[in-house]
Parts: C-alpha cells; structure tokens; sequence
C-alpha cells in the first residue's frame, strides 16, 4: 500500500484499495502458475502464453545476432520461458538471482529451465554470455530488468514512475559491449491464466544509441504498462526503498 501511494497521489484511497486486492489476487496466481509449470502440457501451455509476433524475433535471427530480452516484474515473467515452444531457433538462456536455499534453488532451476533454457545466476552473466558471444553461440537472454541496486552500489538514478530511483545498467552495457539487440518483452494478462505477450525492438544497433537511450526506453515501456493496469506489477516488490537516501559520491543521474 505505501507503494501504491507513492506512485498514485493523485488516486483515492478507495482507488489504491481496489487495485492492492486484484493484486494479491494477481500474486496468487502467479505462484499457482510457477507449481503448475511442473507439470503442465506444451500443448496447453502454449495456449495460454500467446506470443503475438515471433517473427520479430526471426527475423532479427537471420541477422545472426543475439538478443536481450528485457522485462520487468510484470504479468508473467515466469513463464516467457515458453518461447522455446515456438520454433525459435535461438538458445534460451534466463538471468536469476541465485536462491540460498539448495532446495528451492533447484527448484526454481527445473520449473524455469524446463524447456530447454539454461539458467545463469546474475553473478555469471556477463562472463557467460562474454564466452557465448565469442564463441559464436547465438542467444536470446531473459532479464527481469527493473530489480534496485543496493545503495553502496546504486550509481545510476533516474526517475521511475516519478519517483527517483537507482537503476542497473547492465543490460545496455552488455548490449553495447557486445553488439547485441535489445527487445523488451510486453506481456498482457488476457484473463485468469492467459497471458499475450509482444515484442518491441528497442534496437538493434546499441552502439549507435546515445548513452542511457537504452535503459530510459525499457523503463518507459514498463511504466506505460504499469500505469495502464496497475494491478499486475509486483508491488510488494521494495522497488522505491532507496527514494530518501542521499545519492552516493559518483552518482549519475539519467534524465
């Protein structure tokens, strides 16, 4: 509730009430939806994630180069896994932060790897993905892009929702260093368990975009999304947990 009063002053009480119960009615789906990915079918799956235009994604293919797929806490991060089912010719590699529980850890690596998608903790991405690149392994890398730095390494802010925020940057490094395309993942929930998911390029030239075009995009993309059904975003997520903290020594803000 705190985060729905930050970002939505202008709406009433009543408003942000009725927003925070389809929300926890939203939450709860999503953790039905990751149990029932143990044992759902292709068929039915595929049926309820719809990915409206995999062509864009072909066709950035046949150009040989890989992609980063970027998304934030939004609908159903859980199951863009699924793209494995459409006849991507690409590998599917999912960025996650590594759990501290063993079992849950294993856990969530079987449920998001099960179609053929390979997990990297965050610690390892750029190491990997490095290595793919050189190696002339094509890949599409999802990542849930919109996660807070933690303060001692916030160096990038920028305003999010009209709140300023720290933000990683990383996915618009990589991009550049290693002249990857960038493509945000815009996933609708249709209804109970369905979900439509797009593809918006952001480009496919990163070393020719200016500095910060890349992760001012994404940001703004998911903020549309937000503001235009609310109820589906992550708030317990402590995304505006820095807003009060002096800026660190260093600190860039993006505008």
């Amino acid at each position: 509730m705190e985060n729905l009063q930050l970002v939505f002053p202008e709406k009433s009480n009543r408003e942000l009430k009725k927003i925070r119960k389809c929300f926890y009615s939203h939450m709860v789906d999503m953790f039905l939806e990751m149990v029932k990915s143990i044992t759902i079918s292709d068929t039915e799956i595929k049926k309820r994630f719809e990915f409206t235009n995999k062509e864009e994604i072909l066709r950035i293919r046949a150009e040989n180069q890989s992609i980063i797929l970027m998304c934030g806490h939004y609908a159903s991060y859980e199951w863009m896994n699924a793209l494995q089912l459409f006849g991507i010719d690409y590998g599917g590699f999912g960025i996650y932060k590594k759990v501290k529980n063993p079992y849950f850890d294993k856990l969530a690596r079987d449920i998001r790897g099960r179609y053929n998608g390979i997990l990297i903790p965050t610690v390892e991405a750029t190491r990997t993905i490095t290595r793919n690149e050189a190696n002339k392994i094509l890949g599409v890398y999802g990542m849930v892009a919109d996660q807070s730095p933690k303060i001692d390494r916030a160096r990038f802010w920028m305003d999010f929702m009209n709140i300023k925020v720290p933000v990683f940057t990383g996915s618009e490094k990589l991009a550049k260093d290693l002249d990857m395309a960038v493509v945000y993942l815009n996933v609708e929930k249709i209804k109970r368990g369905y979900y439509r998911a797009s593809f918006i390029t952001i480009t496919e030239n990163p070393k020719e975009e200016p500095d910060f075009h890349i992760t001012k995009t994404f940001f703004q993309l998911l903020e549309k999304q937000i503001r235009k059904a609310p109820e589906y975003y992550l708030w317990t997520h402590k995304r505006w947990k820095h807003r009060n903290e002096p800026l660190p020594r260093h600190s860039v803000i993006i505008d």
